[in-house]
């Protein structure tokens, strides 16, 4: 399968790495206090990159999988604090499976308005169109204009004042939900991937801030980069990155063309669980203290990173997903 990017996704990485480069501040919500960066959100929807996953609907370009990732890979580049990946998973969900009228509702969305956001993997109990139980993990969730439920086979949509948020984690009582059906998996799908693709964004770029550094950084002498023991910690991020990478372009690709992506994007999220993380470690271990300090980056990609690898349940919980899939093709 050719993993390049045709010429209006490069066209739209070109987009989004201009933009991110100029506008992203990844201490502005910090600095105002609040979740994410209400003003690069803006200036990203002017641009029409919260809706370019969007359905053509709701006012979106309609795009997929792929383009989603070349987004949200930027995003983690530049540590943006801005809520595109939720946006971005439930417009695709919606878009592929919702109703008319689910599609219309996701125009505010397309205009810069508070995104819907996602809960995966908690235990719900539906009866009747009704929800109970409890999500943990759901990004946005008090901000959120709504969140898509995963619940057996199915997904429903849950308007917010019907849930109860504590943090990250949503408690549903008797909560109506519409139903979106059989969308469970793929929506699940999309989480993985728009979780390692912002994860292959971080690392990528932690690779090149610590490179910079072992090239300009003296110690006794002589750049860190002349030290074998420098360059081969290096080159062990580095062949992480390109793992990764791989393997989020091999998922989102065939997520893409209708293809089974199960197996692609569990090592991808493998990979984000174990050697990327790893690979962060060591980035920050060639800085020395300096990794450490906030008002240097790269602490952020490292929380950056550690967030993913927790979201994705963890390497072990990735290992036992693998081997399940194994086991059903058998």
């Amino acid at each position: 399968m050719d993993f390049d990017l045709d010429e209006p996704q490069r066209e739209l990485r070109t987009l989004a790495a201009g933009l991110l480069d100029k506008e992203a501040d990844p201490e502005a919500h910090e600095k105002t206090g609040e979740p994410y960066d209400a003003r690069l959100w803006a200036t990203m929807a002017r641009a029409g990159l919260t809706g370019a996953c969007l359905p053509e609907e709701s006012g979106g370009a309609g795009l997929g999988p792929v383009e989603m990732a070349v987004l949200l890979r930027e995003v983690g580049a530049h540590v943006a604090p801005v809520p595109l990946l939720p946006a971005l998973v439930t417009g695709l969900t919606v878009g592929r499976h919702g109703s008319a009228a689910q599609k219309g509702r996701l125009a505010s969305v397309v205009e810069g308005g508070a995104p819907y956001t996602y809960g995966v993997g908690g235990r719900v109990a539906v009866a009747n169109g009704r929800l109970t139980g409890r999500v943990a993990g759901v990004p946005y969730a008090a901000q959120a204009a709504g969140l898509l439920v995963a619940a057996g086979d199915d997904v429903y949509v849950v308007r917010p004042e019907a849930l109860t948020v504590q943090t990250t984690v949503v408690t549903l009582d008797d909560a109506p939900g519409e139903l979106i059906a059989g969308a469970a998996h793929e929506l699940g799908l999309l989480v993985r991937a728009a979780l390692t693709a912002t994860a292959s964004g971080v690392l990528a770029q932690a690779l090149k801030i610590t490179t910079d550094h072992v090239r300009t950084r003296r110690q006794f002498g002589r750049a860190l980069a002349e030290f074998q023991a420098v360059t081969m910690q290096i080159a062990d991020v580095y062949i992480a990155a390109r793992a990764l990478d791989v393997a989020v372009w091999s998922g989102v690709f065939r997520l893409a063309a209708g293809l089974d992506a199960d197996r692609d994007l569990a090592v991808a999220a493998l990979h984000t669980a174990d050697s990327a993380l790893r690979a962060l470690y060591t980035c920050q271990h060639l800085h020395g203290g300096l990794g450490l300090d906030v008002t240097y980056p790269l602490h952020r990609y490292f929380a950056w990173g550690k967030h993913a690898a927790h979201a994705l349940g963890g390497a072990e919980a990735q290992l036992d997903l693998i081997g399940d899939l194994e086991c059903s093709s058998n």
